[in-house]
């Protein structure tokens, strides 16, 4: 007998899903908004999740990824009666099991439920013993850096070729590497290739050797980097500047494992296990004619794409916390503490250059802090002290208030979010509000934030949205009226 929660607005539909899902034998649970359903999820042990996309506090389709975060989540089943441009390829991207739209018979309910159950059965029968993952210098514990680690671990487990996407300075080479030394070639080389740097005129030379006297200046034979891989792992970095001309010559490489050195007679080979990286577009590139789609295939077979910084803001604190007792043991100076304001700045910022931008402030801020016990927004360049002070919505140039909607209270110390606050009151009325005026506008501004937060589950990026604040001022706001994040 399986669990099953139906999250779903529709009386009928969940009695339907209900009478379907009983009979097969299951229990079945229901809420009719996301936010109770997401709260079932958190206390329950749920294996399938029946998921609306319109319900009166949100889209379900932006609730997917969240439900299935863990090692044991629940599949999620979209079955909904909205027509959305690209819904089910959302559903899919965001981790959906399957896309069902209303109405649907028994049968089209019934058979996912079916598969995603054997799948679940079959996949925690048979798990592989938890190993250890070697992640040098990948630090953050967020959802999505968890998938990347996740990938990372499938891709060590097999031979597969594998291509790493991601903004300039995200660590694919650092992610190239954990996948290299969790892999059974771990005691063989990690020869990397910067194909950004080579020209036409030496690739051949650099990738496939040569033999003496291939060339003026050739006086002894000499190992390519693809031969100097074998036992291996050989990491293509940026194979998107591969020149055009050797991207078929490098596929036959792919595809028979030998290649014929400059000037040589006979083809040696290597057996290495490819890894690459790009911060292009390469499906793109190929639809243009700028890179082969063959060889775009070959590379693919495993794909892991690695988050802007920005993406992941829950890790910045724990970024900035390692490199910075990481460069103070490099110095040989004290270890740092830290003002809650400077950490407000580090999450206001967007970081356009990633970790290594973050990691190459980090040191700036600990060169010139040197002796000072703890750091401050002062310590920070100036360029993210002026990016912190404006705010993401433009609150410290004049524009808005920073305080969110109006709120009144509710009738157990809550919030009405949205209410404007009364202008008058009727003649006669008596006046109930017997605190201070001040205390009053703390309880509101209080009120509102947790309002805020819960309706956006936690949601550091949503809130600042919904609010209109930057994270800055939206941490500040949540310190003074100590409201937690989680």
């Amino acid at each position: 007998m399986a669990k099953i929660l139906i999250i779903d607005d529709d009386e009928q539909i969940r009695q339907v899903c209900r009478l379907v899902f009983e009979g097969m034998g299951h229990e079945v649970h229901a809420a009719p908004t996301l936010t109770r359903g997401l709260a079932a999820v958190k206390d329950g042990d749920f294996d399938v999740v029946y998921l609306d996309v319109d319900l009166p506090d949100g889209i379900g389709l932006n609730a997917v990824s969240s439900i299935t975060e863990g090692e044991r989540a629940p599949e999620v089943i979209i079955f909904t009666g909205a027509s959305y441009p690209n819904g089910a390829e959302l559903a899919i991207q965001n981790g959906a099991w399957d896309y069902i739209e209303k109405p649907a018979t028994e049968d089209v309910m019934s058979l996912p439920l079916i598969r995603a159950l054997q799948y679940r059965k079959e996949k925690f029968s048979h798990h592989a013993p938890t190993v250890a993952l070697k992640r040098d210098r990948i630090i953050g514990q967020s959802p999505i850096i968890a998938k990347c680690l996740d990938l990372i671990a499938q891709a060590a487990n097999s031979e597969a070729n594998t291509l790493i996407t991601g903004e300039t300075g995200t660590g694919k080479e650092l992610f190239a590497r954990a996948i290299h030394e969790n892999s059974p070639r771990a005691d063989g080389p990690f020869v990397v290739v910067d194909c950004s740097i080579l020209t036409e005129t030496l690739i051949e030379s650099v990738l496939f050797g040569h033999a003496k006297g291939a060339f003026t200046g050739a006086e002894k034979k000499s190992e390519g980097l693809i031969r100097q891989a074998h036992g291996g792992t050989l990491f293509l970095d940026e194979v998107g500047e591969l020149p055009f001309a050797m991207q078929k010559a490098f596929l036959r490489v792919l595809q028979e494992r030998r290649f014929r050195p400059v000037g040589a007679k006979e083809e040696e080979s290597s057996d290495f296990r490819l890894v690459a990286a790009t911060n292009k577009d390469l499906p793109a590139m190929a639809a243009e004619g700028r890179f082969r789609s063959d060889l775009l295939f070959r590379l693919h077979t495993m794909h892991i794409a690695i988050p802007a910084l920005r993406e992941r803001d829950e890790d910045i604190r724990e970024l900035t916390l390692y490199y910075t007792h990481f460069f103070c043991r490099k110095y040989n100076v004290p270890l740092k503490g830290f003002s809650p304001e400077f950490f407000d700045f580090m999450l206001e910022y967007d970081w356009p250059g990633n970790v290594r931008e973050l990691v190459n402030t980090v040191e700036n801020i600990v060169v010139r802090a040197r002796l000072d016990p703890t750091l401050y927004p002062k310590h920070m360049p100036s360029e993210i002290r002026i990016h912190g002070m404006g705010g993401a919505g433009g609150k410290k140039n004049g524009q808005g208030n920073g305080l969110g909607p109006l709120t009144t209270p509710g009738e157990n110390g809550g919030a009405e979010v949205g209410e404007a606050a009364p202008g008058g009151q009727a003649p006669g009325e008596q006046v109930e509000l017997l605190i201070p005026f001040d205390d009053y506008k703390r309880q509101t501004e209080k009120n509102y934030f947790q309002a805020v937060m819960t309706n956006c589950h936690g949601d550091i990026r949503q809130a600042c949205d919904l609010s209109k604040l930057g994270k800055q001022s939206l941490y500040r706001y949540l310190r003074i009226h100590g409201i937690s994040t989680r």
